[in-house]
C-alpha cells in the first residue's frame, strides 16, 4: 500500500507543476500556448514563452517559477500546502479530528496571504471571530468553489478502500469554507482517491467516488451522466465539448466543471500519467489543480512507476511548502508519514469494488 501512497503524494506533486503556468487560461489559450511550444498534446513541463503566442492573454503568475528549468523542487502550491496541512493534522488527532481542529491549524499554520477565494474569506472570517459553518457563509460568494475539493486527497490516502470514511473527513474539514456542492466536491475527491489505492482502473474508482455523493446534487448528476458517455463510446473530444456546453457557463473556478474535467482526464487518459494529466490541462480552468487530482489517482492506481522519470528529476523529489514546518520535504518523507497514518487508523484494506459484471457473476 505505501508504494501506491507514493505513487499518489508523487503524481499530485508533478501534475499540479505541470499545469501551473496556463492556471486560469480558456481551453482555447491553453491549446495557443502548448501548440507554440511544441507540445501538444503536452508531454512535460512548458517552457516560459516570451512573447506570449498570439491569442494568449496572460500566463499564471507563478509562472516564472514552474515553468521547465525554471525550479529545483516542486514549486510551492495550495494544492500542495492543503495536502501537507492534512496530513500533519491527522498525525496530531487522527479520526477525532473535527472542523475545530482544522481552523486552528490554519490560523496556526498557515499564512494568510497563501489562501485563496473561499478559503481566504473563511480565514478571514475566523479571525473576525466567526464559528463554523458561519465561516463558509459569511461574505464567502466562493463557497461552491474548487478550495475544498483540493484539499482533501489526504483522507483518501489514509482510508484506501474506504470512500465513506474518507468523506466524512473531507466533510469535516470543507464546511469550515463551502456549501453544497463545494461540500460535495470534497467529499467526491475523498472517496475517488480512497477507491484508487484498491482499485486498478480508474472508472471503477469513479464509480466508487459517485456512491458518496448525494444522488439529487448537480455534482452526482454531472458524474454520472459523464461515466454514461464513456459507456456509449463518446471520444476525449467529444467528453470535453459536452462539459464545455453544459458546464461553460460556470467560473472558471467552480466545482462542477473542474470536477467534471477532473473525470474525463481520468476516464479518458488510459491509464496513462502524461495522457491523462495533458487532458486535464488542455481543458483550461483551474489547471494546476485539476491536474493535481488527476495525477495523485493515476499515481493511486499504479504506484510510483506511472510517473515518468523525466518529469521527477527537475524536482529531486523535494516539495516547497507554506505550511509552517513542511518546507522542502521529500515526497519519500510524505509518503512515509502519510502510510504510519493509515495503518494507525484502520485494520485490513478492503478489497477493490466490484465491478458490475463480477456483481452479476457473484449473484
Amino acid at each position: 500500500m505505501q508504494e501506491r501512497i507514493s505513487g499518489a503524494w508523487l503524481g499530485r506533486c508533478v501534475a499540479n507543476t505541470l499545469g501551473k503556468p496556463v492556471e486560469g487560461l480558456t481551453p482555447d489559450e491553453v491549446r495557443r500556448y502548448l501548440r507554440a511550444a511544441g507540445q501538444h498534446p503536452q508531454t512535460g513541463y512548458l517552457p516560459l514563452l516570451d512573447p506570449l503566442p498570439e491569442g494568449v492573454s496572460h500566463l499564471h503568475e507563478s509562472a516564472p517559477y514552474s515553468a521547465a528549468g525554471r525550479f529545483d523542487a516542486v514549486p510551492r502550491d495550495d494544492d500542495l500546502d492543503w495536502t501537507i496541512l492534512g496530513l500533519h493534522l491527522l498525525e496530531t488527532h487522527g479520526n477525532r479530528l473535527t472542523t475545530a481542529d482544522i481552523a486552528a491549524a490554519w490560523l496556526d499554520r498557515l499564512p494568510f496571504t497563501q489562501t485563496f477565494t473561499a478559503e481566504r474569506a473563511a480565514y478571514r472570517n475566523l479571525v473576525a471571530g466567526h464559528l463554523p459553518p458561519a465561516t463558509a457563509t459569511v461574505d464567502n460568494p466562493y463557497r461552491e468553489w474548487i478550495g475544498a475539493l483540493i484539499r482533501t486527497d489526504i483522507y483518501g490516502y489514509v482510508h484506501p478502500g474506504r470512500p465513506r470514511a474518507a468523506a466524512r473527513l473531507a466533510l469535516d474539514d470543507a464546511v469550515l469554507s463551502h456549501t453544497a456542492n463545494g461540500l460535495y466536491g470534497a467529499m467526491w475527491a475523498a472517496g475517488l482517491v480512497s477507491a484508487a489505492l484498491v482499485c486498478d482502473h480508474a472508472t471503477d474508482a469513479l464509480e466508487a467516488a459517485l456512491q458518496v455523493l448525494p444522488p439529487g446534487s448537480r455534482l452526482h448528476e454531472v458524474q454520472r451522466e459523464l461515466l454514461a458517455l464513456a459507456g456509449r463510446g463518446a471520444d476525449a473530444d467529444e467528453a470535453m465539448a459536452w462539459i464545455d456546453a453544459r458546464l461553460g457557463h460556470y467560473n472558471w473556478v467552480h466545482t462542477l466543471n473542474n470536477a467534471a474535467i477532473i473525470a474525463a482526464a481520468l476516464l479518458w487518459g488510459e491509464g496513462d500519467f502524461v495522457s491523462s494529466v495533458g487532458l486535464a490541462v488542455a481543458a483550461g480552468r483551474d489547471t494546476d489543480s485539476t491536474a493535481a487530482t488527476v495525477g495523485s489517482v493515476v499515481g493511486a492506481l499504479h504506484g510510483t512507476a506511472a510517473v515518468p522519470d523525466h518529469l521527477v528529476a527537475p524536482t529531486r523529489g523535494v516539495v516547497r511548502s507554506a505550511v509552517r514546518g513542511f518546507d522542502r520535504v521529500t515526497v519519500t518523507e510524505l509518503a512515509r508519514r502519510t502510510d504510519a497514518v493509515r495503518r494507525s487508523l484502520a485494520g485490513p484494506t478492503p478489497p477493490a469494488p466490484r465491478t458490475e459484471q463480477e456483481q452479476e457473476v457473484a449473484s
